[in-house]
């Protein structure tokens, strides 16, 4: 075969290197698609432990002295409540009561029987798509000597002449934002329960809930700008339409600071001005990814300190394990002992020094070593430029100084991971409603999610705090709203909180 002219040598090489890369570029399309989404990777197993479908060992070791230890430990309390079949259930759970008749009691005989006990069943059950309609009776009163007529009112609803009670707008914001049920299927469960609501009355609610708490989630937000810690993120949607037939990419911005807060800011940009606008006034350590925004930001901050993930500097090397398996190997372990390091601070609730000088001891000598090693690996006059692991050695040493803070900061952790876990509310929503048709939907989704996500955070149950805030926040003083975010009420009204008419039935 002759050999390939030399004109064509160099066309022919650059088109090979364009195929593989294509064929990465494929192969993580298809991952994306079809691959395993979680960042877990098996353990190998030690030799020393057992097989559970190994063969039995024959071999007795010698017999070895041994001695009885007593100790004394505090008896586990358990919250729930444990019935005689297995069932758990905690004291916020109702329990409807129905009694068995015994036939023998209300016979001609019914005098030779006597109840000498009771057996309790308990049974789970449920209510399918409960909807009550709550009728106030209103007396009308006729003055004897003056004959004035008055009527007693109904108690005024959140939104004026709204025919919802606080507890159904609630359920709409709770199956919407919490459970990812859209409107439209709501609509449908109501029409099935013989409630007859336009689709476009059910969007106005949760727009006017948005609107009326939207102070509260401005108080969040002022109130994550004082964390010294705070982390941040962004996440596309889309919102709006851009042309007729495209909508158009926007993005929401995760902040979440260090009193277990977060507020979903959403804008039509990813520039750099965006969070210009979100940081004014920000002091502290920044906890980012690798998007040149927040470096950029934090350059021309002084007050501002910029640390990074170490979750996304090992996803670089993940997607250069097929070139690369066995130093690859090598990153991700250096990788996995600084995690192991970071499991055990938790484990050992280590706070302030007792964490700094952990870190210090255990973490940073590790962190020399790799990056050692990363300077040893970017020496190599074999390594291709735009290989996917010469890109992950590359992200690496650009991002040192930052992915370092962690060292220097007890309070700053590895990686942005419960950002990450705080934002997975927006994609699980995106695979229900798609996108929102307007910017303004968009904005209440940040708003309403903003409040939701925290209360979970705070230990809060969602709907107990809605129905008490949306039939406060009109009547609280503008001046103190912030006793209305989720980690301040939880301390001023978590006891005493407000219900709705429909709790109220009865009582």
């Amino acid at each position: 075969m002759p050999a390939c002219p030399p004109q064509y040598a160099q066309e022919i090489t650059l088109l090979k290197q364009e195929v593989d890369a294509l064929k990465k570029q494929l192969d993580w399309f298809k991952q994306q698609l079809f691959g395993q989404k979680s960042e877990r990777r098996p353990v190998d197993i030690p030799p020393e432990q057992g097989q559970l479908f190994a063969q039995p060992d024959t071999h007795k070791d010698p017999v070895v002295a041994t001695e009885t230890i007593q100790y004394t430990r505090k008896k586990k309390q358990r919250n729930n409540a444990i019935t005689d079949s297995g069932l758990r259930f905690d004291a916020s759970v109702p329990i409807e009561e129905i009694h068995i008749k015994a036939p023998e009691l209300s016979g001609v005989d019914a005098d030779r029987y006597i109840v000498i006990d009771e057996h309790i069943t308990y049974r789970l059950a449920q209510r399918p798509s409960s909807y009550v309609v709550l009728k106030y009776i209103q007396p009308v009163i006729k003055h004897k000597d003056t004959l004035v007529i008055t009527t007693k009112s109904a108690p005024v609803p959140v939104f004026e002449k709204s025919l919802a009670d606080v507890s159904f707008i609630t359920g709409l914001i709770i199956d919407k934002f919490l459970y990812h049920l859209p409107l439209y299927r709501q609509h449908q469960k109501l029409q099935l329960n013989g409630i007859t609501l336009s689709r476009s009355t059910l969007t106005n609610y949760v727009h006017r809930a948005a609107l009326l708490l939207e102070p509260i989630f401005k108080a969040i937000l002022r109130s994550i700008l004082q964390s010294k810690v705070l982390a941040m993120d962004e996440t596309p949607v889309k919102a709006g339409r851009k042309k007729k037939g495209k909508m158009q990419q926007a993005w929401y911005w995760p902040l979440l600071g260090d009193q277990d807060e977060i507020a979903f800011h959403f804008s039509v940009s990813r520039a750099r001005k965006v969070v210009d606008d979100l940081l004014q006034g920000f002091q502290g350590t920044l906890v980012t990814d690798g998007y040149s925004v927040y470096r950029a930001y934090a350059k021309d901050n002084e007050a501002t300190i910029h640390a990074q993930c170490w979750m996304h500097a090992r996803r670089y090397f993940i997607k250069a394990e097929k070139e690369e398996p066995i130093l690859v190997a090598e990153a991700l372990e250096y990788i996995r002992i600084l995690y192991h390091h970071d499991n055990t601070i938790k484990d050992k609730k280590l706070r302030d020094k007792a964490c700094l000088d952990y870190r210090t001891r255990y973490c940073k000598p590790i962190t020399d070593q790799f990056f050692q090693w990363c300077q040893q690996q970017a020496q190599r006059i074999d390594l291709f430029p735009q290989s996917l692991f010469a890109k992950a050695i590359q992200y690496a040493r650009n991002q040192e100084t930052e992915l370092r803070v962690f060292l220097s900061n007890a309070n700053v952790p590895m990686d942005t991971g419960h950002v990450e876990r705080s934002l997975r509310v927006i994609p699980m929503g995106k695979k229900n409603w798609l996108f929102s048709w307007t910017e303004v939907g968009a904005k209440d989704i940040g708003i309403l999610q903003s409040l939701i996500v925290s209360c979970i955070m705070q230990g809060i149950n969602p709907s107990v705090y809605l129905i008490d805030v949306l039939q406060r926040v009109s009547q609280h003083p503008a001046s103190k709203v912030d006793e209305l975010t989720p980690k301040n009420w939880k301390q001023k009204y978590g006891e005493n909180f407000l219900k709705s008419d429909l709790d109220r039935v009865g009582q």
